[in-house]
This record gives structure tokens, sequence and C-alpha cells, in this order.
């Protein structure tokens, strides 16, 4: 009996300690990859060529990428991280694609136009009024923009590419790119935009054709009002046109608008309250030529494309005015700094 038991413990030892070997090597090959994708060159902007020409309505993906408005989708699996309601599909060629609902869908797609102009690497977004998907569940969150027969209403998709690899996220205070002019401009963008959700889980470090490219991959939280828990807002037109753009200047440099300290009275909650009023930080302090820069750039747009930009992600005729007159007022305001 106790020769058995004794059997018994070492094939356990032996177990153990081939898990334990797995478990090293998985980690080690893990920590390569890490190191071999930390040695690819970084970068954070590219220049995107005659501003002038850019599609704002189909975007970095392009035309050619563009979901089939009127094809069928196969639902895959809900995603129930983020506050977004979310859920995978694949269309007709076995394409795989992001579903997004809820209020960030159409503020996200145009954010991301605005930014791929300006030279910012995004995900290819789209918008789509209205999708059908097949095998499509009761949804644990987002079933009130679902009708009968799975028909889905107002989604932004994002293109699933299989040659993009994310390894990571990154910080606005501690990524390779500090006081270049580049990230400089990144910063203003998000306050003409208007983002007030600036945490580091919403930035995505892709390995791309050889590189490691700096994303903003989650703009929801954009044309509204950046304000504090009680009064800030996504992707509503009025508090956009209203809001405030330049909060301070000086010949060295300007602070734009960020509001994204919580409500005083959440100051018990220290961690966070601390969080979230040193992301206010990152709009201020731009370089004044940096800002200039960024506003020259932005400021070869036609009001043709920006109004596609807005229209691209399904803002109706007077929102479309209404968001075109007030960033094309804030690109002129960079421009001439």
């Amino acid at each position: 009996m106790r020769h058995h038991a004794l059997k018994a413990y070492a094939v356990l030892i032996l177990t153990v300690a081939a898990f334990s070997v797995g478990v090293s090597a998985q980690k080690t090959s893990q920590t390569d990859k890490q190191a071999a994708a930390a040695a690819l060159p970084a970068r954070i902007w590219q220049d995107p060529g005659d501003v002038a020409s850019l599609d704002l309505v189909y975007g970095s993906g392009g035309k050619a990428h563009a979901p089939d408005p009127a094809g069928t989708f196969t639902f895959v699996k809900e995603d129930l991280e983020g506050t977004s309601p979310k859920f995978e599909v694949t269309d007709g060629q076995g394409v795989e694609w992001k579903v997004k609902l809820g209020q960030e869908v159409q503020s996200e797609t145009a954010a991301t136009r605005f930014l791929w102009a300006a030279g910012y690497f995004v995900d290819d977004d789209y918008y789509m009024a209205e999708l059908t998907v097949k095998g499509m569940p009761v949804l644990k969150r987002g079933q009130k923009f679902v009708s009968p027969g799975g028909i889905v209403h107002g989604a932004r998709l994002e293109l699933k590419r299989t040659v993009v690899k994310k390894i990571g996220e990154w910080d606005w205070f501690d990524n390779p790119f500090l006081g270049q002019r580049e990230l400089n401009g990144l910063r203003v963008m998000m306050s003409l935009l208007n983002n007030w959700d600036l945490k580091a889980i919403n930035n995505s470090i892709y390995v791309v054709d050889g590189e490691r490219h700096y994303v903003v991959s989650d703009m929801g939280a954009t044309f509204g009002n950046t304000g504090n828990a009680l009064t800030r807002s996504k992707g509503v037109t009025k508090d956009y046109a209203r809001s405030k753009f330049v909060a301070k200047e000086t010949p060295e440099s300007i602070d734009f608008v960020m509001h994204s300290r919580p409500f005083v009275l959440t100051v018990f909650w220290v961690k966070n309250y601390r969080f979230r009023t040193k992301m206010e930080t990152i709009t201020k302090h731009i370089p004044r030529a940096d800002a200039k820069w960024l506003g020259q750039r932005l400021s070869l747009l036609t009001d043709g494309q920006i109004r596609d930009g807005f229209r691209a992600a399904g803002y109706g005729a007077g929102d479309v005015d209404t968001l075109t007159r007030t960033i094309r007022a804030r690109i002129a305001t960079l421009a001439g700094l």
C-alpha cells in the first residue's frame, strides 16, 4: 500500500515538474516575442500624402475593404468587455468584424476619419445604419438595438485585420515619443475632438509590417462635452459646438480644454480622482509651433471632406452642418496660432 502511495506521489511530482517546465517555456517564449517586438521601429505618425485628396467617406480602410451594406453577416460571439455592447461577426467572404453598438458608434467612426487625415494610425472603422446578422442570439447587452430577424441598427464595424497583431498598450506619460511634434499633435487632436477618456487601456501598440504602431484605438468618447462625471457626453453635437477649445495661451505654449476630473463629491475615491486629474494635463503645455503645425495640416481639408467624415458616421444633415462648422473653426484657431 505504501509502495503504491509513493509511486502515485512520484507521478504527481513529475507531472507538476513537467507542467512547471511547460509554463516556464511558455513564459520564456512570450518574453522572447515581446523582446523581439520591442526591437522593432516605433511610429506614431505617417505622412498621409495629399490631404485634399483623402477620401473621408471610407477612411483608412478605403472603399475596397468596406463592409457590404446589402450583405448578410454571421454571428460569432458576444464581447462583454468595456462599457459598450459589442459582438463579433463574419461577412459573406469570411472577413471578421467587431461590431459596437450604443452611443459611441457615430463619434468613434467620425473621429477615426480626422485622426487618419492628420496622419495618425487608426482602426478601420465603418458605420452601418442597419445590417442583417444570421444566428443572432439575445444579447446580454445592446438587445434594444436588435429587431426580429437579426436586424441590427446603428453599428460601428471594425475590421479585424489578420496582418496586424496587438502586443500591448501605451501610456500618454510613458512612451518613445515624449517631446516630439507628432505626439504633441496627437495631444492636440484629443482636445480638437473632445476625447475625454484618455486611459492607457484605450491606446494600443500594433505590429504592422515590421513596425510598432502606436494607436489611440478607442475614440468613442468624442464629439460631446468633456465636462465631469455628471455633465460629460459622447457624440452630442450641441455639446461639442458649445464647448470651449483653448484654455490658455502664452507666447511659447497652449493649454487646451480637457475636463476629465471627476465630480468633486467623488474625491473620496482618491486613486481615480488623482488619475483623472492628471489626465487633464495631457492637453496642456503644448508647444505653440506643434499645435500650429497640426492646424496647418488639417486646414488642407476641404469643407466637403469634413462633411464626408461626419456623413460617413451616420450624422444627419443638421448635425453635419454644426459639426463641420465647429471643427473648421477649431482648425482655423490652430492654424492661426
